[in-house]
C-alpha cells in the first residue's frame, strides 16, 4: 500500500486519466468493421490477458538487461530468463488461443476483446 500522500495523489491521477482514455477511446469500437458486443462475466480471460500483459512485459525487460549488463556471466543468466519468459508467453497466448480468449487471427473478435477488457477493467 501507498502510504507518500503525494504519491498516492499520482497513482489516483493515473487511475481517472487510464480510465478518462479507456472511456473515450471506446466510442471508437462500434465504428471498427464488424464491431459486435459479446461481455461475459467470467473473468478467466482478463486473467489470461494480464498473464500475458505481465509476460511481454518480462521479455522486455529481460532483453533490456542484457543489453546493458556489462558482465558475461550475468548475461548468460539474462538470456536463459528472456528464452523462459518467451516460452511463458507462448504457453499463456496458447492457452487463450485455445480458449477463444485471443482470436489472434480475426479482427473483428479482437476488436470486441478489447472492448470487453477495457470494460471489465473500468468496472473493477
Amino acid at each position: 500500500m501507498v502510504m507518500d500522500p503525494a504519491l498516492k495523489g499520482l497513482y489516483a491521477e493515473a487511475i481517472k486519466a487510464l480510465e478518462h482514455n479507456l472511456r473515450e477511446l471506446l466510442k471508437f469500437y462500434p465504428m471498427a468493421p464488424g464491431m459486435a458486443r459479446n461481455v461475459s462475466p467470467d473473468m478467466t480471460g482478463f486473467d489470461a490477458a494480464s498473464l500475458l500483459g505481465f509476460a511481454k512485459t518480462s521479455v522486455r525487460n529481460y532483453a533490456v538487461a542484457i543489453t546493458e549488463t556489462a558482465t558475461p556471466q550475468l548475461r548468460e543468466v539474462f538470456q536463459k530468463h528472456l528464452l523462459a519468459a518467451i516460452a511463458l508467453h507462448a504457453k499463456i497466448f496458447n492457452f487463450m488461443y485455445q480458449h477463444g480468449y485471443y482470436p489472434a487471427y480475426n479482427l473483428e473478435e479482437l476488436l470486441a476483446h478489447d472492448v470487453q477488457m477495457a470494460n471489465q477493467a473500468l468496472n473493477m
